[in-house]
Order: structure tokens, then sequence, then C-alpha cells
């Protein structure tokens, strides 16, 4: 696969010029067993140098997960709603979190209980609705349960999602889930990602947001995975700096 990545080289070369720190993370979603798409996560997450933050559906977990998570340090587990269950009402897009029900917060609760009980002190608590759907009465009952923050998509409006709750979204995905669920035309994933980081550079989005990456291994083709080694490579090259997530509260 050939890819021209010069213009997104030629942007980051303007972030160095002006001395502007591109903080990077990656989330990969849906992980409930160890597969051999998660041993070439990790493997990829080691050569990069860059932790992935592995977004767990904490219902369907199994123990031989928390065993293997327990000797990586290259992976990093969050919480990924309950069950990935979908509650949306009819005609509605997908969500798990994203409509009111009475027990939606007893399902955060009871995640984050089951997901400390496996990974212990391993475990970053942030919670991951799937979809990229959350309900926002339910921010405060988050941090009165204990996560320290939560991630969906798209640049945040702010960088405090309620008092004590970090927001921290991803930006990038390679998956065309449109289309066949193969990759997003490389060139039209490169200009995306430029834009991203001129609404940064200029201040138009939030600069101090770490720039998230997402991927689904249990979905990935060669290609996406090919380009998500490339991808994660050159912003790195180009002087993006691995975020410590730990931090951020």
């Amino acid at each position: 696969m050939k890819i021209d990545w010069t213009p997104l080289t030629t942007e980051l070369s303007l972030w160095r010029a002006g001395g502007l720190v591109l903080p990077l993370w990656w989330r990969d979603d849906d992980a409930i067993a160890v597969t051999p798409a998660l041993k070439t996560l990790t493997a990829l997450a080691d050569e990069l140098s860059l932790p992935a933050h592995v977004a767990v559906i904490p219902k369907l977990a199994q123990t031989t997960l928390a065993d293997f998570v327990a000797d990586q340090d290259a992976i990093i587990p969050v919480v990924h709603g309950w069950q990935h269950q979908n509650h949306a009402p009819a005609g509605a897009k997908k969500a798990e979190f994203g409509h009111p029900r009475p027990d939606a917060l007893t399902d955060t609760t009871q995640a984050l209980e089951r997901m400390q009980d496996l990974f212990g002190a391993k475990l970053l608590p942030i919670f991951v609705p799937p979809w990229n759907r959350l309900d926002t009465d339910l921010l405060p009952g988050l941090a009165q349960a204990g996560y320290c923050g939560v991630s969906t998509y798209l640049p945040r409006a702010s960088r405090l999602a309620t008092t004590g709750l970090v927001q921290i979204n991803t930006h990038i995905d390679p998956v065309f889930w449109r289309s066949g669920r193969g990759l997003v035309p490389p060139q039209d994933q490169i200009a995306g990602i430029i834009s991203l980081l001129q609404d940064r550079r200029t201040g138009h989005t939030d600069a101090s947001e770490p720039l998230g990456f997402l991927s689904h291994h249990l979905v990935h083709t060669p290609e996406i995975w090919e380009f998500t080694r490339a991808c994660l490579g050159r912003l790195l090259d180009g002087g993006a700096v691995p975020a410590d997530l730990r931090a951020l509260p």
C-alpha cells in the first residue's frame, strides 16, 4: 500500500517550528478475550512504545484477559460500558448509555467494580460508552462512582465533562464502518488528520487534548493494521509525545 504522507509531515513540521506539543494517545475498543488480534495489537504497541488503552467490556471479559494484561506494560485497560448492549429507542442510533434509563448508573457502577476485580491497580478508570454515545445526565454519577475520565469521539468542548471527570476523546478512526469495514481511503484519512491538527494549531479546538487514535483490533484487516502502524509512527516521528493519562485528572 503506497501512501503519500507528505501533507502530514508538512503540518507536523509547522507544529515543531512553532514550539507546539502534540500529545498522543491510543484507544482500542471491544476487548473481551485474548485473541491473535489482541496479541498483534500488543506487539504493535510495544514496537511503537505507545500504550494501547484497551476498552474492555466488563460483563463479557474473561479472566484470562486479565492474566494476559497483567504481564503487558503496553496495555492499559479502561471500561467499555457494561455489556455492549443496545438500549437505544427504536429508530435511534445504537447506544448502551446514550438515552435515559433507570438502571444506567447501576450498570456503570458494577462495570467499574468488575474491572477493578479483574485488573486491580492496572485499571485506568475511564468510562468509554459503546458507540461513543453518552447521556450527559450520567456524568455526575460517573464521577461519584469513582471514574476519573470519560472518552467518546471528536474534539472535546471543554477539559472537564463535569467536576472531577476529564473528557479525553478519540479523533482518528481508520475503519470505514459505512462501507464494508475496510480501511478509510488513506488520503481522505490523512486530510482529516491535517484538518484536526490545523484546528488545534489555530486555536479553533483544544490543543491540550491528547490526539486520540481509535482502533478496533477484532475487525482490522491487514491494510488497517498497516495504516495504523504507519500513521502512529509518522505522528511520533513528527514530534507527537505519548500522553500519560494517569496524570490528567
